[in-house]
């Protein structure tokens, strides 16, 4: 299984996931915790650390829900930033 795989990433899944010895790490790459803020980075890795020690199923769903949020929030204001940017230099030319 493909850590970067994210298509069948789902509370199950996550619940599967905790039972390894290195659940954190596997659980944050299957998140696209990279692909996030630093601010938002750092959030999400507590909060896979606490749903690994607790293992409650509710909290693997929202804990899925809230990192795909934060990657699509992310992209959205780097595809702002650089919108911006290539206007910017249009206009400089």
């Amino acid at each position: 299984m493909n850590p970067k795989d994210n298509t069948d990433l789902n509370a199950t899944t996550l619940l599967a996931l905790r039972q390894g010895s290195d659940a954190v790490r596997v659980i944050t790459e299957r998140l696209k915790v990279k692909e996030m803020g630093p601010a938002d980075h750092i959030r999400t890795k507590h909060e896979v650390r606490a749903f690994v020690e607790s293992g409650d199923a509710k909290a693997a769903e929202t804990l899925i829900k809230q990192a795909h949020d934060r990657v699509a929030a992310t992209q959205t204001v780097t595809n702002k930033m650089t919108q911006r940017q290539q206007r910017s230099q249009r206009m400089g030319e």
